[in-house]
Formats: C-alpha cells, structure tokens, sequence
C-alpha cells in the first residue's frame, strides 16, 4: 500500500540534540526552589502550586487563583477576609512541556517575552532595559516574572517587602528574592555546589535562582516519546487506525498544521480563532476595559487584536482547560471551536468555564458579554474559517491529539516531587 499524501509534511522527529543541555545539579538545586513558596512575596504560594505535575502541569483551572488563594487544582479556593484574592489570574496556565527545546524563540500567551536585542540584553521583555544579567535561556527569564507578578506570587502592596518593591521598579524586587534564599543554610551550600562562578552564598543573584529553576523545568518535563514521536522516527505501527486517521487530518484537510506546525507543533506565531471572553483579561496599561486584546497588548499595533500565541501541543490531552483562557474543558470542545469559531461562540455558556467561587468577582467575570461594541470588535478578527468534518473525523482528530502524550517521560520524571525544601513551608502534593 502506498502511504498517504498530507497537505502539509510531517515534522522532522524530535531527538535529544534539539533541547538545551542543562546542569543536572542545577536541575536539582530548581526543582527544590520550584514547589518552595518561600519565592512568592507572602510565602503563600509557589511555581508548583499554578503547575503541579498532578495536573499536567497546570492547574486545571480555566483562570486560576493565585497569590492569597488556598489549596490546589479543581479544589483551590480564592480566601476570605482580608487575604481573599483581589482577582482572578487574566489567563490560563500553560503547560511546562518542551520549555528547554532549543528552537523555543517567544513565550507568554501574548508573547510579550522573546529572544531579540530589543534592549539589547538578549531578550524583549516586560522589564525592558532593566532585566537582570546573567540569564542564559529563555526559559530563566521567563522564570522571573510570576515572582514579581501582584496577584501570581508577589501579593499586594503594604502586605510585603517584594510587592512593595516592585511597585517602587520592576527590577528592585528580585534582590530582595534572591536573599531570601542565600541567607538559608542549605540553599547557599546548594548554589555554590552547583554554579562554577559561585564562591560564597552571598554572590548569588536572582539570575542563579533564575538559571536553576530553568534548567530543573527543562529537564524534568522533556517529552518526546509518544505514539506520534515513535510514528515519525519510523514505527508506523506506533499509531492506532483512528490515531493514523487524525493525522491525516491534522496534516490535511482540517488544516491544523497551518499554525500547529513544525517539529514543536507551533509555528510561535499570534492567530486570533475567536475564543469566548470572560474574566479581567490583559490589555494595555492605558486601557480601562474589562477585555483581553491579546499580542496588541504587547505590539500595540491593531492588527494584533485578540490574536494568541499557537501552543505547543505534545501532551495536550493532560493541559487542559484548552485556549488561552481556557474556555474549553475537553480536547473535543476546543476542537469544535476551531472548525466553528461563531458556531461555538454563540452556543458557549459561562458554566463551561472552570472557575473556582469568588462571589466579589462574579461582578466582572462575563461583563464583557454586555459590551456589543467590544463583542463586534472581538468578532471581527478571525484567522480561521469554518471547516465541515463529520462526527467520526472529529473523534479521529481527538484520537490523534492524545496521541501526542508521553509515555515514560510523563510516568517517570527524572525528579518528581520533593519530601521537603530547605525553607520548611509546605508544599503543595
């Protein structure tokens, strides 16, 4: 039998050469620091809380809760009294899946953080001229911006000194971190054991901190073993009748590939697919609105409206919600929102979204709805078309997608969870 003809041609299989290779002590050194809280302003909260490998490294929220929020996944809640949230996270946790690979270019939902000399610093980021030196990846300066996010991990003013500080400039609240762990015994015995450059527990910076929580999230969530990296790299029994149908539609005639593209399964470029909006959302300092206006936020050029980031998609059946505020719960939902984006739209229900209780909140969760003006606006921008499949295509394409699942590397990372962090706060399991 001849084999099929795609539209579009498979991807190169990834291998190990295409991800950075990282410091295994320093991997060591960032898995303590990613489930420590004593990171967050109020040490309430820590990186593992928002993407806890429990969860496919989310949170399973559609918007999550952060700082000054209790528990963990489904079962967080948002607080009471005077440490209830102030508001809901604006966007969805992404999955940390493929985070070290070596052609990763642009992260964030909205791709405010980039490779490129904007500031001639190596990245364009939300710090400007002022992010720290000595971040090697893309992946370390990511890492420091939830630590000094208000209602991610930093807290509020007057509740702590690095939510103050960041009020006062972005960068004076990261040494302010990076004390708080050097002065800790361990941490400082850790560092200095880890980084070549470090003599003394004193010279460690926010950069170090940065590099290690990088390099333990690269290495203990690198996946490229399953059924569909087995398929390219040559089984071509790797994949199940229905698995092999969705792929020919993936790569054919539902047009997936225009932007899931490439051996990461994102060509890194912004399309807007008109998702339902609801919560805060992000927008430009400027703007007032309740609404999220997506790479314009960033760019501030309007053909950028309401247009996301593509994700990655290998193990995509453990991250949902799906979309950028995770409007959908199930891989089939978000399926159907792509074949019809109006369709979808005007059959949406605000119960769909996964939103932990916040009654003080409810006010401005779909307020949105209510602006026809900012409702014709958001309709006006799709980059994709209404395609036709049939039920069965449809459950071949899912079939597909959970295809795309790790086998060992989402059974046995090389770390896992720790029994304890140096700090002595809980951690969340």
């Amino acid at each position: 039998m001849s084999a099929p003809a795609y539209a579009t041609e498979l991807p190169a299989s990834l291998t190990s050469d295409d991800f950075i290779a990282f410091d295994q002590k320093q991997a060591a050194l960032g898995q303590l620091l990613f489930y420590d809280k004593i990171l967050s302003g109020n040490r309430n909260i820590a990186c593992a809380t928002c993407h806890h490998p429990t969860l496919g490294t989310g949170d399973r929220l559609s918007l999550g809760i952060g700082e000054g929020g209790s528990g963990l996944g489904t079962e967080r809640t948002a607080g009471k009294g005077g440490d209830r949230i102030k508001k809901r996270i604006p966007r969805n946790a992404p999955g940390l899946w493929n985070l070290g690979a070596k052609g990763l270019h642009t992260l964030f939902h909205d791709g405010r953080l980039s490779i490129a000399e904007t500031y001639e610093n190596g990245f364009n980021s939300p710090a400007e001229e002022w992010l720290p030196e000595g971040l090697e990846t893309l992946l370390a300066a990511q890492a420091i911006f939830p630590l000094v996010a208000q209602f991610e991990m930093a807290g509020n003013p007057r509740e702590n000194e690095v939510a103050g500080a960041v009020h006062d400039r972005i960068d004076a609240s990261w040494p302010i971190l990076a004390k708080r762990i050097r002065v800790l015994p361990e941490y400082g015995r850790l560092f200095v054991e880890a980084f070549d450059h470090i003599d003394t527990p004193d010279e460690v910076t926010i950069a170090e901190v940065a590099n290690a929580l990088a390099a333990f999230q690269a290495v203990e969530w690198e996946s490229f073993d399953s059924p569909f990296d087995n398929y390219l790299a040559g089984d071509k029994a790797a994949l199940s009748p229905a698995q092999e149908r969705g792929l020919e539609l993936f790569y054919g005639k539902a047009q997936c590939s225009s932007c899931h593209s490439g051996s990461l399964l994102s060509d890194q470029k912004f399309h807007a697919i008109g998702l339902p909006p609801f919560g805060p959302g992000r927008t430009r300092r400027f703007d007032p609105m309740v609404r999220d206006v997506g790479r314009m936020g960033e760019s501030d050029r309007l053909e950028d409206a309401y247009r996301f980031r593509t994700p990655m998609l290998r193990n995509v059946e453990l991250t949902g919600p799906y979309g950028h505020n995770g409007a959908y719960p199930t891989l089939e939902g978000i399926v159907r929102h792509h074949l019809d984006p109006a369709g979808s739209l005007a059959s949406w229900r605000p119960e769909t979204a996964s939103l932990p209780n916040a009654p003080w909140l409810e006010a401005i969760d779909f307020v949105v709805w209510n602006d026809k003006r900012e409702m014709a606006r958001h309709a006006r921008f799709r980059d994709i078309a209404p395609i036709a499949l049939s039920d069965d295509e449809i459950s071949d394409l899912v079939s597909f997608l959970k295809a795309l699942t790790g086998t060992a590397s989402v059974a046995n990372p090389p770390f896992g969870i720790p029994k304890s962090v140096p700090s002595g706060l809980p951690i969340d399991k």
